[in-house]
């Protein structure tokens, strides 16, 4: 009782003791709250680790969602050949049909990709529709011609070669096809198939190719829809010799495609520029699915949080009936005893957020020292867990740390706001006599 007398009298001191008005008199209450805050330091101790607890969860999911999303979404990029593509003008009206529009001036494309800094390569390509066919069926297939000194590090297909090699540049009569493509056929490493692809005049050339590499993505549809030569091979079967009908572009990160492709829309407006989000909706669609899922359960976990610190916050209302009967009967106005609740549950919101941002900012970054996750179990479920990596890394940002710890201390400021309430309604005599 003498502790809170103490607290509550220097409350009340005169208004020239604390200032009348402005920043000397709120770094009074600060200092007040601050003070009362730790009187029962066992109560505090726990809302705030209640608090840290959930915004390293909160951090935690943070980081493997967006890591998840860089593996699923950066590999289906690199599967539909990049993050950004170029073409000439024409091509996006007829892009599922893969018109032959012979792309102009695209070594000084490659040349202008390649400045901006968030681009890790550019490189050429011819891409026609075709058929390969064997002894035991005709299958249609889209024909890309590919240089692959430049793919051979970025492209998914040449990482996931399951039997032979991946395309050399001197190759000739060589293609590169997929698994499901390769037992429908019913040919291996070494075997002749025949393909036949549109030429730029729109005839269709014909010619026989050597298996040299087999991929394996674990996705039977894409693996039956794609073979790859050579581009230099393409030019000449296809008549576009020294040409090629679009430049491929990957990023270091999903997400930064927006500022690329307004630069180079700006450096060639006669060309068209567009990312995977526009040629390929179906993907944007499964983000947005994605990022909405993520969002619920993010907001599940500060829902838990925000009603753990409500349920502190009451209680100490509770437990500190007397106090505020005290406080009552020296003369502090209801509105007083409110703002110096508030600024309790403000200060041990931010105590939180300030530990729970240091300590979930180290856990992220001890696990990816330590290896990140292994979802390797994830490579047989279906598409999705054909494209995501064996090993998810936590991908976070500043930015997006603090944005969380303001976020949890507000929640934590808004959840004392009902408490506070109730401490401002005391009548100070029913309060004096509470037990």
């Amino acid at each position: 009782m003498s502790k809170s007398f103490d607290v509550a009298r220097e409350r009340a001191l005169p208004a020239p003791v604390l200032g009348r008005a402005g920043v000397p008199y709120r770094l009074a209450e600060i200092r007040l709250a601050w003070r009362n805050m730790w009187r029962n330091w066992r109560r505090t101790t726990i809302a705030v680790i209640a608090i840290v607890l959930g915004l390293i969860l909160l951090l935690f999911m943070d980081g493997l969602i967006a890591g998840s999303d860089q593996a699923i979404f950066g590999n289906a990029v690199r599967l539909y050949g990049g993050n950004i593509q170029i073409h000439a003008v024409g091509f996006r009206e007829k892009a599922t049909r893969l018109p032959m529009l012979p792309l102009e001036n695209a070594d000084l494309v490659v040349q202008t990709a390649r400045a901006q800094p968030q681009v890790t390569f550019a490189a050429k390509r011819i891409n026609t529709v075709g058929m390969v066919s064997s002894r035991e069926g005709t299958y249609a297939v889209a024909i890309t011609g590919v240089e692959p000194t430049v793919e051979a590090s970025y492209s998914l297909q040449a990482e996931h070669i399951a039997e032979g090699r991946y395309l050399l540049p001197d190759d000739g009569d060589a293609v590169v096809i997929g698994r499901a493509l390769a037992d429908l056929l019913q040919v291996g490493v070494g075997d002749r198939i025949t393909l036949v692809g549109k030429s730029l005049s729109g005839t269709m050339r014909q010619r026989t190719m050597t298996i040299v590499g087999i991929y394996d993505l674990g996705m039977a549809e894409a693996e039956k829809l794609s073979v790859f030569i050579t581009l230099e091979e393409a030019q000449t079967l296809y008549n576009l010799r020294d040409r090629v009908t679009e430049v491929t572009i990957g990023l270091q990160k999903v997400g930064q495609e927006q500022e690329v492709v307004a630069a180079l829309r700006r450096a060639f407006p006669e060309l068209e520029v567009d990312s995977w989000a526009t040629l390929r909706p179906e993907l944007r669609q499964t983000m947005d699915i994605k990022a909405a899922v993520s969002s619920f359960f993010a907001f599940t976990v500060i829902l838990i949080a925000a009603i753990g610190i409500l349920n502190l916050m009451l209680m100490a209302v509770f437990e500190r009936t007397r106090e505020m009967g005290v406080l009552a009967a020296i003369g502090m106005k209801g509105r007083q005893i409110m703002t110096l609740f508030l600024w309790e549950g403000t200060l041990i919101g931010v105590v939180g957020a300030v530990v729970g941002c240091g300590l979930g900012t180290l856990v992220l970054v001890a696990l990816n020292q330590m290896g990140g996750l292994d979802f390797s179990f994830a490579s047989g479920m279906g598409e999705i867990g054909a494209l995501m990596a064996t090993r998810i890394y936590f991908s976070f940002s500043l930015p997006g740390i603090l944005s969380r710890g303001l976020m949890v201390a507000i929640i934590a400021a808004l959840a004392a706001l009902y408490p506070a309430w109730q401490a401002a309604r005391q009548e100070p005599a029913r309060a004096l006599h509470h037990l």
